[in-house]
């Protein structure tokens, strides 16, 4: 016991100084508020902050190197085409890709997810072939199939959650059969913080002949991702939840599923010839990307990727789960807090995430009144609102961590949360 709570404030006091040297890297968490209380930030699964590091890359970009890709002679366009195209690359081996071809850019997740259903559904799925989702997706994971559904009357079906919020692999095994065209599941879940065994989902979906899409937002910045690993067909991500610009994120399919399905959207860029009765498309990856991609914001990714490589994927997922158990620890200490999703063990880990209710007390007031206090957590549904219903509630408080989230930040955020707590007890 003597060695272990030894190792135990070793690599706390390691991982710690993650925390305190990447947190100099983001302006915005140096921030006071009106009554000059430090920024805390428990936000991250929304949203992630942007390290100098990918500012001053689009900085660069913007300043000197503005123009289009892959259309111009001039060393403008030449430096914004490598630098554009370096980011593929960067993208490509942070998943594990075999090709840089083989990662499409889109607006983000939600487009990407939206390409699939379009280019690959369209064309594959047919009245009564069935598509398996979770309750616990995102709505970017539900509504482009319940579209798709409205196309072509095909069946979508629900794998529900265990009493502990995890995904109930028994009841998937009940649902798969020789209809199931596609399983789509997110990775780790924005809500519940459960991690989705997908390599396992990935073998039983093959072994129908069910093709595997994951939805991998919120495990990209959080732990080492291989496509092969996970035994997937289809990756998306979305760059502002690892530390990249909005406005960009991308998909990863294999050469062979990509040069099988038809352009997403026409105009430029993604075509080879143009003649008045017909057009050829480009090659991979530029097929699916029409028009003027987001250049600065790729290159930002590109640079975010790059930064969350350097500090160490592995790193981050240790520091994280000390964080995680750190947060867990303190909010069972408050009375009538119930977690949504499953509890932390060194067994079960989880992502560093607590979504949590009171049946007195609205996630909104909660998070007003810990906003004055400079304490910024996420209330509402998450944009989960089948599994909150699946929970009998409209709403819950979140709070996220990352890899700049301090154990001195978690115990000022229970802190004024069991004030809080207790001022509207006190009040109602």
């Amino acid at each position: 016991m003597v060695n272990s709570l030894k190792f135990r404030s070793s690599l706390e006091k390691e991982t710690n100084t993650l925390a305190v040297i990447a947190r100099s890297d983001f302006p915005t968490l140096k921030q006071t508020n009106q009554e000059g209380k430090p920024l805390i930030y428990l936000d991250h699964a929304a949203t992630s902050q942007k390290p100098y590091q990918v500012l001053q890359v689009l900085d660069h970009y913007y300043k000197h190197d503005n123009a289009n890709v892959h259309r111009g002679a001039h060393q403008l366009s030449s430096r914004a085409t490598e630098a554009f195209e370096s980011a593929r690359e960067i993208t490509a081996q942070f998943v594990g890709a075999k090709a840089s071809s083989e990662i499409i850019f889109t607006r983000n997740a939600s487009e990407a997810i939206n390409l699939f259903a379009r280019c690959w559904g369209d064309f594959t799925i047919k009245a009564g072939d069935e598509i398996l989702l979770t309750v616990m997706e995102h709505h970017s994971n539900l509504v482009p199939w319940q579209l798709l559904a409205a196309r072509t009357n095909c069946l979508l079906r629900y794998v529900s959650i265990t009493e502990d919020g995890q995904l109930d692999v028994e009841d998937f095994k009940s649902q798969l059969n020789e209809r199931t065209k596609l399983v789509s599941l997110v990775h780790v879940s924005n809500t519940l913080g459960c991690i989705n065994p997908v390599t396992l989902i990935s073998q039983l979906a093959h072994s129908v002949g069910a093709l595997v899409l994951v939805d991998a937002c919120q495990s990209l910045a959080h732990l080492p991702i291989n496509v092969k690993q996970l035994g997937a067909d289809v990756l998306v991500g979305s760059s502002h939840k690892l530390c990249g610009p909005t406005g960009i994120g991308f998909l990863w399919a294999s050469e062979y599923l990509l040069e099988s399905l038809p352009p997403f959207l026409g105009g430029g860029e993604m075509i080879q010839d143009v003649f008045l009765s017909y057009s050829s498309w480009a090659k991979l990856p530029h097929k699916f990307e029409a028009g003027t991609p987001s250049i600065g914001e790729a290159i930002g990714m590109g640079a975010a990727i790059s930064y969350l490589q350097y500090l160490g994927l592995n790193r981050i997922q240790e520091w994280e789960q000390i964080l995680t158990e750190h947060l867990f620890a303190g909010l069972s200490q408050i009375r009538g807090l119930r977690i949504l999703g499953p509890q932390f063990s060194q067994q079960t880990h989880r992502a560093a995430l607590a979504s949590f209710t009171f049946e007195d007390i609205h996630a909104n007031d909660l998070a007003a009144f810990l906003d004055t206090s400079g304490i910024c957590i996420r209330s509402g549904h998450h944009c989960t609102q089948p599994l909150h219903r699946h929970y009998g509630i409209t709403s819950s408080a979140r709070a996220s961590l990352s890899f700049t989230t301090t154990l001195e930040e978690i115990d000022y955020f229970v802190q004024e949360l069991t004030e809080t707590v207790d001022f509207f007890r006190k009040h109602n």
